[in-house]
């Protein structure tokens, strides 16, 4: 063979032997693998990123942490996706954090959905699958847990996403999601998602001092625009009329002035009510009606209002306007159950035949297996059923979570047209509506009714919308008591609100805390936490003006310098003596004493303690200055400004440290019931008692361990145990609770004298926490103690439920927080004292009573 015939063959091998499509996709190969792993995850979706989704994953993948502050349907959560991918693709784990279980539910399902069951897990307090999963879908708490357990999974972790993390606001379970973004490991890199808050800047350089480089990525638009309506009618016989709220442009487009023509109506309106209301109410004489509306509501306590529009018209009207499907925010659930009837009964049907074939399909197969058919009659699964064939569905806590489940998915796949739900709707499931529908601009808050703020408005509008499948979402306010437009325009204008951190020590922060750190370590730890960097923030303005004042009594010292002697002595003579004539005078006389003596001598005290005062500013050398008047003139400037400055520091030094105070407080308390022993002059020990504590997750922590440690729960039987227990997560809604129908046994038995002793320690913790400068507990309510002894003894549900107002759903979500606290007792034999075995058994098997039927279901099959 010549030269050249081998040097042909050897170019012929190198670039011939394949066919050309298998050259391109060679090509395509070395071009994929050149790709950075946000772009290659690009490739994957079946629509482009927007720039705030890229610029979140560039950084991600650079190694930043990332906070994503976008509306509700905005797309975030294809940042959170690319976290896990990118987790799949350097070989370590991610973990997804939600605020709520039916968020971990659904999140779980979409994962498993790409990755397959094998690579993803669930955690959820009552539920674990596959735990050890490369990808581990939890929430919140259980992740604080695990950190705080210094548990080996942790190990391979790398990506962390907090979901929702704006719920660090919550004044209940917040603090959960400062916990973890201080103590996960510095190799850990977070993506925190987060509704638009106006101080989301803050809350970024918050993050960036606590987990280092943090890229902040905002966006403020919507994918879908949104349109603000006002929906009101004259009365019953006329048809609903949809009113813009904001005045349109020349391109039709919203803008932000109220629309006159809505003012107009509503006037129109408020003058048919009076006509309607003189016509009703006709005066019988010259005087009569004279005083109406000058009680307490003055002149106007009894304008007549306007007619508000039904319930169920409003979703015929809307149903007619093709604005379906949609979310009726109702601030109620017995509103929400009700309002489905109402539409029942007025004979409302937004369903095909075939539509509701295929609803009743979906819901038998979703129910099958998972419930008994006593337990489904119990729950009013028939009607239940009925209303979702024809359309309708509540959405709400009193149900149990596969009737939620099932209504979740009816609406997302079309059937379900109209959902009835209170706030809890709003926090995140995946169910976005192409209208959203607000019933007032005020709810309950548990105790009286309250505005809503923007943020609570924004929370629930911005639902409307489905990107891809509606150009424009429509928010409606429905006409109601007191509604004027520029309320609505006032919260609907307001797009972004304020977080603030809700966060502060706990008895088992505490103990955690210390049994890993330092007491000076864990001071500081305390010191990073969101809400001491907001005390921080404010405290500049304090320092600037304690700066002014001291000045400013410099100033006056300078003024008011004396030859005879020291006039600032002289002058805090006479201060003194103004607190005490005036102040604690006033002060003693509003005391109570236990006895006539007592006050007498208090009163003899305070005044020899004036005397001597009064004795030493008369006889004071400055007394003699013939200047006295001109000195006293400056002197009085300067007492007003030293009270102000008193007054200022308080503020400032309640403000720097508070968080770490208030750790010191909790750590004097532990010391006193023996969890924690002081070793050396700064630094604090867990005792046996510490270590117990440490796993007790309980609202009422100390109180459980006082319990168990005391030995007030030995004579109970798992059952007995159980109904005890109960006492510690039962929170009883609008006044409802307090005593049990019956003590099972008898009043004087061992359920009865346990549950008494438990509040007895309840008192005595409370009573302590009160010394030492810390909030009273919450009173313990024993108002489902005989329906949980019923449950763990065997009854079936319809019987248990019978006669009592606890929906479905609040009994099982009672029953689940139940097992936990349970579950926790049983965890921690160890440290349980000489009867360790025997309760940690009891616990077991009370447990397993407790965790059976439709209490047992977890929502993820």
């Amino acid at each position: 063979m010549s030269k050249k015939n081998s040097t042909r063959r050897n170019h012929d091998d190198e670039h011939d032997t394949t066919s050309p499509a298998a050259r391109y996709a060679a090509f395509r190969k070395r071009q994929t693998k050149a790709m950075s792993v946000a772009a290659r995850f690009a490739n994957t979706l079946p629509f482009d990123l927007d720039d705030f989704q890229t610029q979140a994953n560039d950084a991600l993948e650079a190694g930043r942490n990332v906070l994503v502050a976008a509306p509700t349907g905005a797309g975030k959560t294809v940042v959170a996706d690319f976290a896990v991918y990118l987790a799949q693709e350097r070989n370590v784990k991610a973990f997804y954090t939600t605020p709520i279980k039916a968020l971990s539910n659904q999140k779980y399902h979409d994962l498993v959905d790409v990755y397959g069951p094998d690579k993803v897990g669930l955690l959820t307090g009552d539920t674990s699958i596959n735990s050890e999963a490369d990808i581990v879908v939890m929430t919140t708490e259980v992740l604080r847990n695990m950190l705080y357990e210094h548990s080996a999974t942790l190990d391979a972790l790398r990506y962390v996403i907090l979901d929702e993390v704006h719920y660090l606001a919550d004044r209940f379970r917040g603090p959960v999601w400062e916990e973890v973004i201080i103590h996960l490991p510095e190799r850990v890199r977070i993506v925190a998602l987060s509704a638009t808050v106006s101080n989301v800047e803050d809350f970024g350089k918050w993050i960036s001092s606590v987990r280092g480089e943090t890229e902040l990525v905002v966006s403020e638009r919507r994918p879908v625009p949104l349109e603000q309506h006002v929906i009101l009618q004259q009365d019953d016989r006329t048809e609903p009329e949809i009113i813009d709220l904001y005045q349109r442009d020349d391109k039709g487009e919203q803008t932000t002035k109220v629309n006159p023509e809505l003012a107009n109506r509503l006037d129109q309106l408020d003058r048919r009510a009076a006509r309607r209301a003189g016509a009703e109410h006709p005066r019988k004489g010259r005087d009569h009606g004279r005083h109406v509306g000058r009680g307490r509501g003055g002149a106007s306590a009894h304008k007549p209002e306007r007619h508000t529009p039904k319930r169920w018209a409003v979703v015929d009207e809307l149903n007619f306007l093709d604005m379906l499907p949609g979310i009726y925010f109702i601030f109620s659930r017995n509103g929400c159950d009700q309002a489905v009837e109402q539409c029942i009964n007025a004979g409302l049907e937004l369903t095909s035949e075939q539509e509701a074939k295929r609803i009743r399909a979906i819901v038998d197969e979703m129910v099958e297996g998972q419930l008994s058919q006593d337990d489904l009659k119990a729950l009013g699964f028939s009607r239940f059923r009925f209303a979702l064939e024809e359309g309708f569905a509540s959405h709400h806590a009193g149900m149990i979570a596969l009737f939620r489940q099932i209504v979740e998915r009816l609406f997302e796949e079309g059937l379900v047209k109209m959902v009835f739900a209170t706030e809890t709707l709003a926090l995140g499931i995946n169910m976005p509506a192409r209208c959203v529908v607000v019933e007032k601009l005020e709810k309950f808050d548990g105790t009286g009714h309250v505005a809503l703020t923007p943020g609570e408005f924004t929370q629930l509008t911005g639902r409307a919308g489905r990107r891809g499948i509606d150009t424009i979402g429509h928010a409606i306010v429905v006409d109601h008591r007191g509604f004027v437009p520029a309320t609505a325009a006032a919260l609907s204008s307001k797009r972004v609100y304020p977080l603030h951190s809700s966060f502060k020590a706990t008895f088992n922060m505490a103990v955690n805390l210390l049994n890993s750190s330092d007491y000076e370590t864990s001071r500081v730890t305390l010191d990073r936490s969101f809400a001491q960097w907001e005390a921080n923030a404010s405290a500049w303005q304090l320092e600037s003006r304690m700066s002014a004042l001291e000045q400013a009594i410099d100033g006056y010292e300078q003024a008011f310098a004396c030859d005879h002697g020291d006039f600032r002595e002289f002058m805090t003579l006479r201060m003194r003596l103004s607190d005490l004539e005036k102040t604690e005078r006033n002060n003693l006389k509003r005391m109570v004493f236990r006895s006539d003596r007592e006050r007498s001598d208090a009163f003899r005290d305070l005044d020899r303690r004036i005397g001597e005062l009064r004795k030493q500013e008369q006889h004071h050398p400055c007394r003699e200055c013939p200047d006295l008047q001109r000195h006293l003139k400056w002197g009085h400037r300067w007492m007003r400004e030293m009270r102000e400055l008193e007054r200022v520091r308080n503020r400032y030094d309640s403000r720097t440290g508070s968080v770490a105070r208030q750790f010191d407080r909790i750590c004097d308390v532990l010391t006193e019931l023996g969890y924690l022993v002081r070793s050396g002059e700064h630094d604090l020990t867990l005792t046996e008692h510490g270590q117990l504590l440490r796993r007790l997750y309980s609202e009422q922590d100390v109180v459980l361990a006082q319990a168990i440690l005391t030995g007030a729960l030995d004579l109970l039987p798992p059952a007995g145990l159980a109904a005890v227990m109960s006492l510690l997560v039962y929170e009883a809604r609008r006044g409802l609770g307090g005593e049990p129908r019956y003590y099972p046994g008898s009043i004087h038995g061992p359920i009865a004298v346990a549950a008494g002793e438990l509040k007895s320690i309840r008192t005595q913790v409370s009573a302590l926490c009160e010394d030492h400068g810390l909030d009273p507990l919450p009173d313990l309510d024993a108002g489902i103690l005989d329906i949980m002894y019923e449950w763990a003894d065997g009854r079936e549900l319809t019987d248990v439920l019978r006669g009592i107002e606890l929906t479905g759903g609040d009994f099982v979500r009672n029953a689940k927080r139940l097992a936990d606290v349970l579950q926790q007792i049983s965890a921690a034999e160890p440290y349980l004292g000489n009867n360790g075995p025997s309760l940690a058994e009891r616990a077991r098997r009370a447990v397993e009573m407790v965790n059976r039927g439709v209490v047992s279901y977890s929502g993820v099959d």
